[in-house]
């Protein structure tokens, strides 16, 4: 049995692999240990980034119906006062900032949506037993297990494995790579009930010294707890409900007639792997990456991860890159998932401890912080959250036009750059998604219309007429997307101008394309498929860019198979 992707794992993770796998032509094979998937309730924090892979995936209707936007953080001490409020306003990549939603519910919808491709297949009782590379193909073996029991061998060839099987992955092991990090020795144990006894909205972190817990309003009425055990409190405990009924005294009226849907006990992680390949092997998710839960990043690394590597497997496989393009999977992601492991690790010691005096200190400092507008707005806003930005991968430096590896701040004599208003380079991060005319279309999302793969997008031009007849040939075997962006009122002339060259033209409704063109002092954008900007310049230099994107890539020169994008 042959397929080009073996995903190990039917997680988040796993799921949004193949959904975007799907989406974009290609085979691939689902391995589940499990009979079926995870039912019980873990992540309840999605973010605008991870909404955004999903309306990629095509599932946004699907999944919405399990989410609530906008969800609010407090984190408030002992006493009630609010030491932090997290409610980020605006929906710069095109969706609200946060969202509270159910997982099992949501992972099932990812799993549902892999029954529209023909050449996705997903397989429960298939235990991934070994994985050999053998240079220019994986051959895996799995044990399958039948409904009466039995167990049997079965053997696939892959082009590639991806281990998405969570934290104990036997894929890493078989990898043999360093897992680095700690686990805290502080137990959690979360209660989550239907019917909410509270009828709350939103979050709230409780940094409180006789017991840190969190409370959090979820979708369909569901409320969740999550109180920190003390050392002499063995985990055993939890199934009494005696026990139970104490932790919630302070927080219910009533906690004898609570419709309780499951009580677990788990122990933060702050772990990640050496590296994310060897060979034709990789690993994404928890088997890359593990985090605590407070900043809620768990989930949404794990859609992070699929929706920076399914389009680099789609490339290698369409015979649009060179398998080196993989390596830059694990050098765009590991530094960001390590950057929210480490401030999830941060916002962790500031609720658990449990010592008065140091109880006392820490609400003293947030007092006085909160005395300053710009200190408040910084956690309210939530820019302490590191946003991904890449410097080295499939990225292009925006002056020097260098491939592969770039600085964040831009520094040059010409005078365009020297009058640029931000001297942060516009690449490596994600492209805004506002809101959108075309001729056929009215308020859509930018991704919408722009399509699934490579957007080669000008500002005021027709980028078809920036680039050789050569040049144009190779942008077509990349499956690129010429896209004229104009302020709304000049959109009628372009369509005019403009008809007969392929391109599309989008009308900028609001000005926020006109203002990251003006801000950045460029004229043309090379769009990557999971949205972040791979290469900027000027007009003239697009030539120029396309190349040295290609070197970045490691673009292939001859004929390969077409990539089935959807658009």
């Amino acid at each position: 049995m042959q397929t080009e992707v073996v995903i190990v794992g039917a997680g988040p993770t796993g799921l949004a692999l193949a959904n975007l796998l799907g989406r974009y032509g290609r085979s691939a094979i689902v391995l589940e240990s499990r009979s079926d998937l995870i039912d019980y309730p873990r992540g309840v924090g999605l973010d605008d980034e991870s909404m955004r892979s999903i309306q990629t995936m095509d599932l946004v209707e699907e999944v919405t119906p399990f989410t609530i936007p906008h969800h609010v953080m407090r984190l408030v001490n002992g006493k009630g006062e609010t030491m932090m409020t997290n409610a980020p306003a605006g929906e710069p990549l095109g969706w609200p900032r946060k969202f509270g939603f159910i997982q099992p519910l949501v992972d099932r919808q990812l799993y549902e949506g892999l029954s529209r491709f023909d050449d996705i297949d997903i397989r429960f009782d298939h235990t991934v037993t070994d994985a050999q590379d053998r240079g220019d193909h994986v051959e895996v073996t799995a044990t399958v297990t039948g409904p009466d029991g039995a167990t049997r061998e079965e053997a696939i060839t892959a082009q590639y494995v991806v281990g998405c099987e969570g934290g104990a992955s036997p894929t890493r092991k078989r990898m043999g790579v360093d897992f680095v990090g700690h686990s805290p020795s502080t137990r959690w144990v979360v209660i989550d009930v239907n019917n909410d006894p509270l009828g709350l909205p939103n979050v709230y972190l409780g940094a409180d010294p006789a017991r840190p817990y969190v409370s959090i309003g979820l979708p369909h009425g569901i409320r969740r707890w999550e109180f920190m055990l003390f050392d002499d409190e063995p985990s055993e405990q939890v199934e009494d409900p005696d026990f139970v009924a104490a932790l919630l005294k302070d927080h219910v009226p009533d906690s004898s007639t609570l419709d309780v849907i499951r009580c677990r006990v788990f122990t933060h992680h702050g772990r990640i792997a050496s590296s994310f390949r060897q060979g034709r092997v990789l690993i994404a998710g928890d088997a890359a990456h593990l985090m605590p839960v407070w900043m809620g990043q768990g989930w949404n690394s794990g859609m992070r991860d699929a929706t920076n590597l399914s389009w680099k497997l789609a490339s290698v496989l369409a015979g649009q890159a060179d398998e080196t393009i993989l390596d830059s999977f694990e050098a765009e992601r590991h530094d960001h998932a390590k950057a929210m492991i480490d401030l999830s690790m941060t916002l962790g010691n500031v609720i658990k401890p449990t010592n008065r005096v140091v109880c006392g200190a820490r609400d003293l400092a947030s007092r006085a912080l909160n005395l300053s507008p710009r200190v408040k707005s910084y956690f309210t806003d939530m820019r302490f959250k590191p946003m991904p930005f890449y410097a080295k991968g499939v990225v292009v430096a925006p002056d020097s036009l260098t491939p592969g590896e770039q600085p964040r701040t831009r520094t040059s004599s010409f005078m365009t750059i020297k009058n640029a208003v931000d001297k942060k380079t516009p690449v490596g991060v994600q492209f805004p998604q506002p809101r959108v005319n075309t001729a056929d279309v009215t308020g859509a999302r930018l991704d919408d219309v722009t399509g699934d793969w490579w957007t080669i997008a000008a500002w005021g031009n027709d980028p078809a007429r920036l680039f050789t007849e050569d040049e144009r040939a190779q942008l077509q075997h990349m499956g690129a997307r010429f896209v004229s962006f104009m302020s709304e009122s000049q959109r009628p002339w372009a369509e005019t101008e403009y008809a007969g060259s392929g391109t599309l033209v989008v009308g900028d409704v609001d000005g926020s394309i006109k203002g990251w063109f003006d801000k950045h002092a460029m004229g043309v954008v090379f769009l990557r498929p999971d949205r972040f900007v791979g290469a900027a310049c000027l007009a003239q230099e697009s030539g120029k860019a396309l190349a040295a994107l290609r070197v970045a890539m490691g673009a292939t020169s001859v004929a390969a198979p077409a990539l089935a994008v959807v658009a």
